[in-house]
């Protein structure tokens, strides 16, 4: 059986993160190449040479216009695209109490990059009459539980780009979607969480994934090669009639 994505030149901002490092493997595993995209180059040289030949690593800003586009322009083909750089949420501070900088810098640094990064590859993709650009919030939106600060209206910000764009590109053949998950167990550290919420440094994370299963339908949290393999398959032709939709791999913590 040919692998999902043989031949693909597959583009992934914020790569050396643990989600996008699990997605860079996946798509490498099913036959793309790999051009690995971030801030720091040790853990994405350190990813590339696990990977191989099939594995290009480039040092910029997903937050960079200039630098975004320049690198998009230099791959040539761009078959897929997907954002992952993190946006700075802050929760656990009640909305009345929280200052505009807090709540407005995820919903700027995940709408800004998310813009920049998908319309540098839908320029190429549009070209070139195929390509599909992928995203991923938490699903955020669609609900209303207190104390997620900043992270719902960043969501819904990036959701509403995503569906935008899927009708405005579509008829050229580019597909856009996205993916809800939340609480990937391998990603929840107790530095991550600090700094995300400041009421739980010194929790254990374990705790953490330990509740979001006891709250999911299929009780237990999902986990990063999930969300790799679902966005290989996304990424992949065998999802070719989906389009400006979001699929939703929280194990059923979001019920959408």
């Amino acid at each position: 059986m040919t692998s999902l994505l043989e031949g693909k030149n597959a583009v992934i901002y914020g790569a050396g993160g643990g989600l996008g490092s699990a997605v860079a493997r996946t798509f490498a595993r099913e036959g793309a190449k790999v051009f690995l995209a971030g801030r720091t180059r040790e853990p994405l040289a350190a990813l590339a040479a696990e990977i191989g030949a099939a594995a290009d690593v480039a040092v910029f800003d997903a937050l960079d216009e200039r630098a975004v586009d320049e690198h998009a322009r230099s791959i040539g083909r761009i078959d897929v695209s997907f954002n992952l750089i993190t946006r700075g949420d802050v929760q656990g501070t009640p909305l009345i109490e929280m200052s505009a900088d807090d709540l407005l810098r995820a919903v700027d640094n995940g709408l800004r990059s998310t813009f920049y990064t998908a319309r540098a590859a839908a320029r190429v993709m549009v070209e070139q009459g195929s390509g599909v650009i992928l995203g991923l919030t938490s699903g955020s939106a669609k609900g209303a539980a207190p104390g997620m600060g900043s992270t719902g209206p960043a969501d819904a910000a990036t959701e509403a780009f995503l569906r935008y764009l899927a009708a405005e590109t579509g008829a050229s053949g580019v597909r856009v979607l996205g993916i809800y998950t939340a609480g990937v167990a391998e990603t929840l550290t107790a530095e991550k969480l600090a700094k995300v919420n400041p009421a739980l440094a010194g929790v254990d994370p374990e705790m953490i994934v330990q509740g979001i299963a006891g709250a999911a339908m299929l009780r237990r949290a999902p986990a990063l090669q999930d969300i790799a393999e679902t966005a290989a398959f996304l990424a992949s032709d065998r999802s070719g009639s989906m389009t400006g939709t979001i699929v939703n791999a929280t194990c059923g913590l979001v019920p959408v």
